[in-house]
């Protein structure tokens, strides 16, 4: 039977911090580093693997990690997830996001519902609707075909989806699935939307209006500034928009829509992008077969979580590791530095998806505690960052934990010979440098050009970011900050310092305010 424990009531927490720590200069220097990169090391889905030999940890840590991992039922309560159990306690709702892409365990009904036959046939809907638009079957008012497909939402709706188009772009185009160019309305802040109408032809432009609930204020908003937009250029908004929306949300049978496809409450929106929130803008941009592919990734790395045995279970190894860099090592942010152009959003992704989830200071009762839970998120494309805020990372006065993201080949395959090496070639060249030096420093009488080292890191490498390793990168990540939120015993699937804010703009707007908020109020002429 699962029992949910806080982080300092499990026994094994107390042994772990009894651990003795590593020394990450001494291990990662010399033979005992080679060591280490060649068995601290364990393969992922679709050819990704998930290296950790730079990381604080030896094998009386991992032994530690894994006692632990026990103890907290990880893979029990990611079983109950999975089968169904209402996880999200503060919304007292199952949490299905991995049901989107496969069936891991039972199946899950809901109102008298098969949600995964509910999730495949909306993605089949979704599909068909995307052929029909390719094949100029659905067209605009002037029987012309769309060229150009927008997306109208934010957050989880927005940052997931936008990642994830940005990271397959590239592909697309090399390999003949580029089917429409893709944009994004996300900001309340009209100079957004006004910025993505000026850049397309929004005569051949079909819009996506993402909302489960179909009341955000910001996306109902810039729902209203497309639809003006389109009335001026003498257009029937209604020939122009499709919704993702939930079934009983407004939007779901309204007039404003060429076609309505669903979700439902038990994907969160950090969650949804293997969901229709995904798939509608995926699908149109790069066809059905393509989405199909990325769910296929996200599935196959879904099953690997699954696994009982830590060292066997990168994503739930990756967590422990980063739970032991954030309560028992004290670090308190994480840097997501991809080395690859194509995830120039992703970190922005993990983000939300990690900060909205598990930046929580009460148990998954509503109780608080007194432990510290989930780390700051942040992060830029390398060689970029290196030349950014890579001087704090390597000798600023906190350690900053990271993860490398790295391919051995670009997706464009587009390249030139410089100086004796390619750009691709220069791009792993420093990603390997980066990850060594950051572990092992470099001394040096002058203190200014000292570099003490023992900065951890791990890396994900891969061949290629195409639809199945990005499918699977996605999961992992997901699956991370869930056996992260276990561990704490927090209720990741939640985001009530969200909600706060969009009822306190609403007041704002209503001019139901007083004291501080009337006065800032006044001082924005709002």
């Amino acid at each position: 039977m699962v029992e949910w424990k806080n982080l300092d009531k499990l026994s094994s927490f107390d042994e772990l911090k009894k651990v003795k720590r590593v020394d990450l200069v001494s291990a990662m220097t010399g033979e005992n580093g080679a060591k280490r990169v060649k068995e601290y090391s364990v393969d992922m889905a679709e050819g990704l693997t998930y290296n950790y030999a730079a990381k604080e940890i030896d094998d009386d840590v991992l032994a530690a990690l894994d006692k632990l991992s026990k103890e907290a039922q990880l893979s029990e309560k990611f079983e109950a997830l999975y089968n169904g159990e209402v996880i999200n306690t503060g919304e007292k709702r199952m949490v299905l996001h991995q049901l989107t892409r496969g069936q891991l365990g039972n199946d899950v009904m809901a109102d008298g519902v098969n949600k995964r036959e509910f999730y495949v046939k909306e993605q089949k809907r979704i599909a068909d609707f995307a052929n029909k638009v390719h094949s100029g079957e659905i067209v605009n008012e002037k029987g012309e075909k769309f060229t150009t497909v927008v997306q109208i939402g934010i957050g989880g709706s927005d940052l997931g989806p936008r990642a994830m188009y940005l990271a397959l772009e590239n592909w697309a185009h090399r390999t003949g699935n580029f089917k429409m160019e893709a944009k994004f309305i996300s900001n309340v802040d009209p100079d957004d939307a006004s910025a993505v109408l000026n850049s397309v032809d929004v005569a051949h432009s079909i819009f996506i209006l993402v909302s489960k609930s179909g009341t955000t204020l910001e996306t109902l908003t810039n729902q209203s500034f497309v639809m003006d937009a389109l009335k001026k250029a003498g257009l029937d908004s209604s020939k122009h928009m499709i919704a993702v929306t939930s079934e009983t949300s407004p939007l779901a049978k309204s007039d404003d829509f060429i076609e309505a496809f669903y979700m439902d409450d038990y994907i969160g929106g950090r969650y949804s992008s293997t969901s229709g929130v995904g798939g509608a803008v995926l699908s149109l941009a790069f066809g059905p077969d393509v989405f199909a592919e990325f769910l296929d990734g996200a599935a196959a790395e879904d099953k690997l979580a699954a696994n009982k045995d830590m060292m066997k279970n990168p994503a739930m190894l990756d967590a422990m590791i980063g739970f032991y860099e954030r309560n028992v090592l004290g670090y308190p942010s994480t840097a997501v530095l991809p080395y690859s152009q194509g995830l120039s959003r992703f970190p922005a992704h993990l983000q939300q998806l990690d900060m909205e989830s598990n930046g929580k200071s009460v148990n998954r009762f509503g109780e608080p505690i007194d432990y510290v839970t989930g780390p700051v998120i942040f992060g830029e494309p390398g060689t970029n960052g290196q030349h950014s805020f890579y001087q704090l990372l390597h000798q600023g006065t906190d350690v900053i934990p990271m993860q490398f993201i790295g391919f051995k080949n670009s997706q464009l395959r587009n390249d030139v010979d410089i100086q004796g090496s390619t750009s691709q070639q220069k791009l792993c060249a420093n990603v390997a440098a980066q990850i060594v030096a950051f572990a092992c420093g470099k001394k040096d009488e002058n203190l200014n050009k000292n570099f003490k080292g023992g900065r951890p890191s791990s890396i994900i490498i891969g061949d290629e970011l195409n639809p199945k390793s990005l499918g699977a990168l996605l999961s992992h990540f997901e699956n991370k900050v869930m056996f992260q939120g276990f561990v704490w015993n927090l209720n990741s699937f939640d985001q009530e310092g969200v909600q706060l804010g969009k009822v306190l703009a609403k007041k704002v707007l209503a001019h139901e305010t007083d004291g501080a908020l009337a006065v800032y109020s006044d001082l924005l002429n709002i």
